[in-house]
């Protein structure tokens, strides 16, 4: 592991499966992420993708790339704009900072056809010699 490196990035479907999937494993019970008419009744095309799912796919993506012993310490994100079911989100990350104590920073970005779905920072921790 070191400043620099570049994660592969990660391609995800976004499927209407996912998103309702995400938001009912959540507990988030919004309509906006699960009907797709209520969703169009408060001015969004279609139902989005919640906090919660993103937050999860980041987490996933990190802790594949740097295996199994990876700990997430510290997930940091920000949404921009929605993850619509039919599209396509691709997450790419870089490590930004490494720590005396085993950690690592990695910048986050997951994008789709609209733009930048989620922005962010992850920081790990990995066993020495797992990586």
């Amino acid at each position: 592991m070191k400043v620099g490196e570049e994660l592969a990035p990660l391609e995800i479907a976004v499927t209407r499966t996912l998103i309702v999937a995400g938001a009912v494993a959540s507990r988030d019970y919004q309509d906006v992420h699960h009907d797709a008419e209520l969703a169009r009744e408060k001015g969004s095309p279609d139902i989005f993708m919640n906090i919660l799912t993103t937050n999860g796919l980041v987490g996933r993506y990190v802790t594949d790339h740097f295996g199994p012993s990876a700990v997430l310490r510290r997930v940091a994100i920000r949404l921009g704009v929605p993850n619509y079911p039919g599209d396509t989100m691709v997450l790419s990350g870089k490590v930004t900072a490494l720590g005396d104590d085993g950690t690592a920073e990695v910048s986050i970005v997951g994008a789709n056809g609209l733009g930048r779905h989620v922005t962010g920072t992850v920081t790990i921790s990995v066993p020495e010699g797992s990586a």
